[in-house]
């Protein structure tokens, strides 16, 4: 079994080689747990949500946005940045309403992923949201961004991310985690 959980190393020397609009990278000397001493860079992001959001009958917004990392539009779950000051249930209920137009009715956090986490320190929350697809304002999107929003069936999502058509990795996490703990 594991000697520990989340035993930290000692961070030795710090060097900020890098600062972008949406992450900075580090170089870092740190001696790890197990007394080795290394040289490791790292990505530094802002905390993120990832929201499963449901009307009650099981439908499941999905949208689809431009993203670099694959020069594509990606169809995934709403999702975005926590902002500072803000907690993740309110960046969650900040971001969908932005992004779809819909207004949260309830909102909690199912867990908390890592992606990465051998060279970057991103985390994202995954929210589930419970919403009235009656209930709908105005969408509000950051300057250099356009999101397209869709209901589709729970089991529709579950499907696509069979097929591999939607394969973001905090979208799947979030579908599974529900599936798997909260779902009856």
């Amino acid at each position: 079994m594991f000697k520990t959980w989340h035993q930290q190393g000692q961070i030795i020397d710090h060097n900020k080689a890098y600062q972008g609009p949406v992450f900075s990278v580090h170089q870092l000397h740190i001696k790890t747990p197990d007394a080795l001493t290394v040289e490791r860079d790292l990505i530094h992001t802002d905390p993120t949500v990832t929201i499963l959001a449901l009307t009650p009958d099981e439908q499941v917004v999905l949208t689809s946005e431009y993203r670099v990392g694959i020069n594509a539009d990606s169809v995934s779950l709403p999702a975005g940045i926590v902002n500072e000051g803000e907690t993740v249930e309110q960046a969650a209920t900040r971001e969908f309403q932005e992004e779809t137009g819909y207004v949260a009715e309830s909102v909690s956090q199912m867990t908390t992923v890592t992606s990465s986490e051998g060279f970057m320190d991103q985390t994202a929350a995954l929210m589930l949201i419970r919403f009235d697809p009656a209930t709908q304002t105005a969408r509000h999107f950051d300057a250099d961004e356009f999101v397209t929003a869709e209901l589709v069936p729970f089991d529709q999502l579950l499907t696509w991310l069979h097929e591999g058509k939607i394969n973001t990795a905090q979208g799947l996490a979030a579908a599974a985690y529900y599936q798997l703990y909260i779902r009856k």
